[in-house]
């Protein structure tokens, strides 16, 4: 039976060296019909594609391997068998090296040594005579058809397919130096006088450089997922189900939503669910972010992967597999290293044409040479030809993007920082204007009844007991403040008769017979309700930062209310260094204007749009991008779906249950409101990070591909010797991961001090 394959989808590329080797992949599966698009990383060695039709597995496991690589189906958050990959991988290129390094020692010394001191010279030419060429030719055959023979089996057919590489590029290299120095050792008499000389140590050592480079780089690029790795470690692989008051370990596949488990001090939470007794402290550091560990008691929500610090408890799981939000983390993790930034774009136009672009300068270079060049011609023509061919690999630019971006959300992870797309790495260091929801993301979204003034002729007790009876049911901040501020009075609540709720505006009801109306000023103005008797008084409430509410009893104002919502805890630190960030910090309010200025000027906020409906939010934020170019917006993640998704980038403030909101960018999983200046730190410096990287890339290519076409000799008669392009080259992409991993370090405090 064949597999088909769902509209996202990743597979394995192996084979992959360089960033010509992303685009042929890329330009391969694009090709199929049915495939909207590919995004293929070098880093992680998968291509992500999404599906306009269902395509069969095979269809594109033959696609990939038709044009020369490897592939297999990818499985989200099996890290385990990637990184049995990665050491397979530096096994083999470990055990490669090794041989190539002691079969190439011998090489070098014999030639090298012979050039630096006479007295070898003299000793080997005495010893060995012809022998020491035969001998070098020897050893360097076995290090190019033996540990290298890696380039050969690859470079070449890619050669022949007119789809040039990487590993063409070095086995073209190193074949002429050993194609040329044979001819040298066994025909001298077919080449010109002065032109006898052997290059079997640059063939061998640019081989062994090369594998010496791309161990180095398996190593670090191993460590790239380690935030990946770190999370799925976090999940143990049993747990201790109670069954009629009798526990037992079970594996941790067979626990279905329901089932009660044990939790003992210092062990991990195997899957998430709600704690049904017990209390304890737990450790969600590696999931939220938040350094101290929280309090837990019965009904409290717990996390699969967090860890117990203290006391035993049980409880009831409501999530397993997929669903749980480990799962969810690492999905999200792995989809935005998938993902391509916009700035790889132009990375990718130039390397399309790069590796067939060096292939003419090569040519180039030998026919220069050989025209122009001093005596011995044909020996420096191929010196430099192959120190093109060598220094101009393009894996730094493959690796420049990818590693970082790798490192920059796994990091985020960390700290309980999710990016749902890679890309929205580079447009939240791009942004300058930053928009707040306030009710629930700037405050606490839990008002509390300051003031109740009602007109005179009305019983306060009365009319709160028919308010809080309108209000019961509803799960509003205002309607539980009113039911809360009821309960502790000791009131007994009327009987609700009819209930209906006006999004934006309030609400009616009937109860006990007396017909209510509740809500902001603009629902009693449009019933036509006369408000000037309290008006006055409800402006100087909203010019303390107090929420003004008006009732109307059977069409006559009653009273006017005040509610007041806290401010959360680090706010105004959270703006303050945003501000330091260069952001112009606005907030969205449906509050009245003066309510909405009132706590603007206590959290020092630019931009204030207040008396905004629901339905409205999407049009304040089109008006922000008109007036101030590109907007992130922050929400709690439920009320605000449409903004999030207008906004340029959305960020999601949650608890953690709201991880699978689709309109966010970014979630930040502990619901801390200084996550919103740390991701955008952390986007800051993972794009830097990117630039430094591409930078030392392009510059790198740019200074050493003339040098090593000799273009310095006439003027200080300096060649670049094919040995140290090798070692130039193996250097730039070992750079290139390891710049990437200084993101592993990377701490908001030092960014946000700076």
């Amino acid at each position: 039976m064949t597999m088909t394959l769902s509209p996202h989808y990743d597979l394995d590329i192996q084979g992959m060296s360089c960033a010509s080797c992303v685009g042929r992949v890329e330009r391969a599966l694009a090709a199929i019909e049915g495939v909207e698009s590919v995004s293929v990383n070098l880093a992680t060695g998968r291509a992500h594609l999404q599906l306009a039709t269902a395509i069969p597995t095979a269809t594109l496991i033959t696609t990939v391997e038709q044009a020369g690589y490897k592939a297999q189906v990818a499985h989200t958050g099996d890290i385990s068998t990637q990184g049995e990959r990665h050491e397979q991988e530096r096994i083999a290129l470990t055990r490669q090296f090794v041989v190539a390094l002691a079969l190439t020692l011998p090489v070098f010394v014999m030639e090298m040594g012979s050039h630096l001191i006479p007295a070898l010279h003299h000793w080997l030419m005495a010893s060995l005579g012809q022998w020491n060429w035969i001998i070098q030719a020897l050893l360097t055959t076995l290090v190019m058809f033996g540990p290298g023979r890696v380039f050969y089996r690859k470079g070449l057919p890619a050669l022949l397919r007119m789809a040039p590489d990487m590993n063409s590029l070095v086995a073209l290299g190193s074949l002429a130096a050993w194609g040329y120095s044979l001819v040298a050792t066994f025909l001298p008499h077919t080449l010109p006088s002065g032109t006898v000389n052997v290059y079997f140590e640059a063939a061998a050592v640019i081989v062994t450089l090369i594998l010496l480079g791309r161990l180095l780089e398996a190593r670090a690029r191993g460590r790239t997922s380690d935030a990946i790795a770190r999370l799925i470690k976090l999940q143990p692989h049993t747990a201790t189900r109670v069954v009629d008051g009798k526990p037992e370990l079970v594996d941790l596949a067979v626990i279905r939503p329901g089932d009660n488990l044990l939790v003992r001090p210092g062990e991990r939470i195997p899957l998430d669910g709600t704690l049904t007794s017990g209390n304890s402290f737990v450790d969600e550091s590696m999931m939220t972010g938040e350094p101290m560990p929280v309090s837990k008691t019965a009904g409290a929500e717990v996390i699969g992967g967090t860890l117990n610090t203290s006391g035993a408890f049980n409880y009831r799981v409501t999530k397993t597999g997929k669903d749980t939000l480990l799962a969810q983390i690492i999905q999200l993790v792995e989809d935005a290293q998938n993902t391509k930034l916009p700035i790889q774009a132009l990375v990718d136009q130039i390397t399309r044409w790069f590796v067939p672009a060096v292939l003419v300068i090569a040519a180039l270079t030998f026919v220069l040479w050989m025209l122009f060049g001093p005596e011995p011609a044909l020996g420096l023509a191929l010196v430099n030809t192959v120190a093109v061919l060598i220094i101009a690999c393009p894996c730094a630019m493959g690796l420049a993007t990818p590693t970082s971006i790798m490192v920059g959300t796994g990091r985020a992870a960390n700290l309980g920082l999710l990016f749902r797309r890679g890309d929205a790495l580079q447009t939240l260091a791009d942004v300058k204007t930053i928009a707040f929801d306030k009710t629930g993301t700037l405050t606490l979204g839990q008002p509390q009844l300051t003031d109740f003034v009602v007109a005179p002729g009305i019983d306060q007790r009365e009319l709160l007991a028919l308010a809080a009876a309108a209000e019961q049911h509803s799960e509003h901040p205002i309607a539980q403040a009113l039911v809360k501020a009821a309960a502790q009075d000791n009131i007994t609540l009327g009987q609700l008769e009819s209930f209906e709720a006006i999004p934006g505006y309030g609400l009616a009801a009937q109860v006990s017979g007396v017909q209510l109306h509740i809500g902001a000023d603009r629902l009693l103005d449009h019933l036509g309700i006369n408000l000037d008797a309290m008006r006055e008084y409800a402006q100087s409430l909203a010019e303390e930062g107090k929420t003004p509410i008006y009732i109307a009893r059977n069409h006559q104002l009653a009273a006017v209310m005040a509610l007041s919502d806290t401010i959360k805890p680090g706010t105004a630190e959270a703006l303050r260094a945003l501000h330091k960030l260069g952001f112009q910090v606005a907030m969205i309010s449906g509050d009245n204007k003066r309510t909405a200025q009132a706590i603007a000027k206590q959290l020092s906020i630019d931009l204030v749009i207040a008396e905004v409906l629901p339905e409205q939010k999407v049009a304040a934020i089109k008006q922000l991008r008109q007036e101030h170019g590109a907007i992130a917006y922050v929400g709690d993640g439920i009320n605000d779906a449409p903004a999030l998704a207008e906004a340029d980038i959305g960020l999601a403030i949650g608890s953690g249950t709201d991880i699978a909101i689709e309109s966010a960018d970014v979630i930040l999983v502990s619901g801390d409101i200084q996550g919103v200046p740390n991701s955008i730190a952390l986007a800051r410096a993972t794009l830097r990070n990117i630039k430094q990287n591409l930078g030392w890339a392009f510059a790198y290519n740019i200074a050493l591909i003339p040098l090593a076409t000799g273009i310095a000799y006439p003027a200080f008669g300096v060649l670049l010797s094919p040995v140290l392009a090798a070692g130039a080259m193996a250097l730039s992409s070992v750079f290139v991961v390891t710049n990437a991993l200084r993101l592993r370090n990377w701490h908001p405090a030092k960014e946000l001090s700076l």
